[in-house]
């Protein structure tokens, strides 16, 4: 079981827009609500990857009620801690005719010490058959770096991986917990480092710094170039085949899905990193985070290739 936790959920509200236009008047041809937030959505693509998965994370008001509710329609489980105030909603709109998506994200509800020392206990209470633990997306506002840094020291007493997919305040006091695994793109390492990624060396340069600091692992994500990974084993470069893309909203989340799943099923570094790449790009040819078919799955794990650096 992969246990998926979203300190910051959300209703994702996708509004699909044909020929989007900013400061006009446009007209939806679709829309559809789903639980989100990027746990939940590395949740979703985890279960499509046909893999058990449990949510967790901070839930509160009628909202909150409302992503439990849509999470349990589309079959995903949640240990779910419940505090003040309203979980947030956040907008896409996705213009399938030029294939570019804007993403509005409110900020949620504050939270306090207390609140993340409960979700500490009931995380941990949940952890109790994870072979993996994926700690994704932003915090809500209150949360201080210790706050979040202590949450991962206890999960490390788990002795099972935990990966940390985060930006900002969040990432920084993730690489003050000696061991802790983490992935980025390359724009939030870049923003970390005080360099602009434009290769795949200067990705791999960006993540042996991060390593140098304490992560165990460090992979960083490029869009359509693909992955790069330090590890203590090798470093790797992981790129997909070309493909059309939809929207690349969710391709991140997925891409920590696959990677899950693929060490949780003894699959070695590279490999995960492949099946972690082909899930990200298999996101990419539907509209909504995690929505994709285990079939494009595999067929864009298979045109997948995996290289040494």
């Amino acid at each position: 079981m992969i246990l998926c936790v979203s300190p910051n959920p959300a209703i994702d509200r996708s509004v699909v827009v044909p020929d989007f236009r900013p400061f006009e008047v446009n007209r939806a041809t679709n829309a559809v609500d789903a639980a989100g937030g990027k746990g939940v959505n590395a949740a979703r693509a985890v279960k499509n990857l046909r893999r058990d998965v449990l949510c967790a994370g901070f839930l509160g008001g009628e909202s909150g009620q409302r992503v439990a509710q849509l999470a349990n329609m589309a079959g995903l489980d949640g240990e779910w801690t419940w505090i003040e105030g309203e979980t947030r909603t956040c907008t896409l709109i996705i213009d399938p005719n030029s294939r570019r998506s804007t993403v509005v994200n409110e900020s949620g509800p504050t939270v306090t010490a207390e609140n993340w020392k409960q979700l500490g206990r009931d995380v941990m209470k949940a952890a109790g058959h994870a072979e993996c633990i994926c700690v994704c997306g932003s915090a809500p506002p209150g949360t201080q770096a210790e706050f979040y840094a202590d949450f991962l020291h206890n999960l490390q007493t788990l002795l099972i991986p935990v990966w940390v997919d985060a930006s900002g305040m969040t990432l920084r006091a993730a690489l003050t917990v000696s061991g802790i695994a983490i992935k980025v793109n390359d724009e939030e390492i870049g923003a970390l480092v005080g360099e602009q990624i434009k290769s795949t060396q200067d990705a791999l340069g960006a993540a042996k710094m991060l390593r140098e600091q304490g992560a165990i692992s460090v992979i960083v994500t490029l869009g359509a170039p693909g992955a790069v990974i330090a590890h203590e084993d090798g470093q790797w470069w992981a790129k997909p085949p070309i493909i059309k893309a939809v929207s690349g909203v969710g391709s991140g989340d997925s891409f920590t899905a696959g990677f899950a799943v693929a060490t949780s099923k003894g699959e070695t570094v590279p490999e995960a990193l492949r099946w972690a790449t082909a899930a990200g790009a298999a996101n990419a040819l539907s509209i909504g985070p995690g929505q994709f078919e285990y079939a494009e799955f595999e067929h864009i794990l298979a045109e997948t290739t995996v290289i040494s650096l």
